[in-house]
């Protein structure tokens, strides 16, 4: 592990993703007759639904097609750039936006042209999987599928790359032999000039990864001026989306295990005896919920031997589920007794979003936005790969109260049909400095604006 000592600076936030079970861009679900009727991922309450405005030149598919989205009312979306496989971003503070795509190892610069559109070039090229971006000031963090660097960003150029954590694990490491599922990184920077670093698992259930140098899923912290990173979280399968919060509190939103087993000695429905140990699919579409939790100093996520249980009546069927103070149970296949990890007694996860949602992008707004949205989190929920039916890709909020998260709201929904086709997948939302919300979407290659009323 090489470790480069640098100074840093202010509060930035990163944007980072990785789909559940994989960190390229997974196909949409299924419409056949086994899809069924497709609910959004939270009640999309008070939105109205917008025509996506499309400038001359970019209606390109799939935006060749009139597309419709819920949004707050009296607010618009537009495309703003179009983006191939348009990933994490960051505004520059000379007002322009970066975004990253690991596909092709670019990180490209949009240039508002006071038009509601923007001019796309290339900042960076030739990089190893770009992904989550963050600023300190003047200084740009770029997380590479196996380093993070620090640039100084000047009069529309990033220069001087500076290491600041490399040898991370990747498809590349020799002890992985190309088994890697979650390449990608996500970079933050905290108020005190910490830089944290998301480094997800090796694979599902993959429990090699906790004893590895250094832990895989776990979440990373670089101290203020360089040296040697040690493991802020742990049991983080994935925790791509990674941001800092108005109080300088670490937050993490985490891709969470497929396929969990039914942890309970009951039978499941209307079944006759014992359901525990069964991989059955329609207690998997709900299970296990996706952590949005706030990190401390050694705290444990339970991956991959305890899993959040939002259920009200756990392992009953169609039991209502709470996110807020979600607590833990036990792997019944990695942690049948408890004895590995006991998981009655880990904090219980403040905030959580159902299963499979797949948040990739986090970041937070305070007094940012107007009205009802001024202060909280804006987190890019990509929708599920093998979900059925499918969870629905939107936009979420959750308002900031007091120093916590309050629940989920969709900001921005309508990217899927009842049917479960989708023609977008955000990835990532943050605020610009015209107090408009701008969103990635790796699915259709879109950067749009989302702007409330009058801006």
């Amino acid at each position: 592990m090489t470790i480069g000592r640098l100074p840093v600076l202010a509060v930035a936030v990163a944007f980072l993703a990785a789909a559940c079970g994989s960190d390229s861009s997974p196909p949409a679900p299924s419409t056949g007759s086994e899809v069924g009727v497709a609910a959004p991922s939270v009640a999309a309450s008070g939105l109205e639904s917008v025509t996506l405005a499309v400038p001359a030149g970019m209606g390109a598919a799939p935006l060749d097609t009139q597309r419709q989205a819920l949004v707050p009312p009296g607010w618009t979306l537009s495309v703003f750039a179009r983006v191939p496989s348009a990933r994490h971003a960051a505004w520059a503070p000379d007002g322009t936006l970066l975004v990253s795509v690991p596909e092709n190892g670019t990180v490209v610069r949009l240039v508002p042209d006071g038009r509601g559109t923007a001019a796309v070039s290339a900042l960076l090229t030739g990089l190893n999987q770009p992904h989550g971006l963050a600023f300190a000031d003047s200084t740009l963090y770029v997380a590479q599928s196996d380093r993070v660097d620090a640039y100084t960003y000047a009069e529309g150029q990033a220069t001087t790359p500076r290491p600041v954590v490399t040898d991370l694990p990747n498809a590349r490491s020799p002890d992985l032999r190309g088994r890697y599922a979650h390449a990608l990184k996500s970079v933050a920077v905290g108020q005190d000039g910490s830089v944290y670093v998301s480094v997800g698992s090796t694979g599902n259930i993959s429990v090699d990864d906790l004893t590895a140098t250094p832990p895989r899923a776990s979440i990373l912290r670089v101290p203020p001026g360089g040296g040697p990173p040690e493991p802020f979280a742990v049991g983080v399968r994935n925790g791509t989306a990674l941001g800092v919060a108005p109080d300088g509190a670490v937050w993490t939103a985490v891709n969470n295990r497929d396929n969990i087993p039914f942890p309970y000695d009951r039978p499941y429905g209307d079944d006759s005896g014992s359901a525990q140990g069964r991989v059955i699919d329609e207690y998997v579409r709900d299970h296990p919920v996706e952590p949005f939790a706030k990190l401390t100093p050694g705290r444990n996520l339970g991956w991959p031997y305890c899993n959040p249980d939002a259920d009200v009546d756990p392992g009953v069927r169609g039991s209502r589920q709470d996110f807020s103070e979600v607590p833990f149970v036990r792997d019944i296949q990695l942690n049948p007794d408890g004895q590995l990890l006991d998981c009655a007694a880990l904090p219980p996860v403040e905030q959580a979003l159902p299963g499979h949602s797949a948040p990739l992008g986090l970041s937070f707004v305070d007094g940012d936005l107007p009205g009802d949205y001024a202060s909280g989190a804006l987190v890019g929920v990509h929708g599920s790969w093998n979900a059925s039916p499918p969870r629905a890709p939107e936009v979420s909020f959750f308002p900031w109260r007091d120093g916590d998260l309050g629940g989920q709201q969709t900001l921005v929904g309508g990217f899927q049909a009842a049917d479960g086709s989708r023609w977008g997948r955000p990835v990532a939302a943050i605020a610009g400095p015209d107090r408009a919300v701008y969103i990635t979407d790796d699915a259709a290659g879109a950067v749009y604006r989302l702007a409330p009323p009058a801006r």
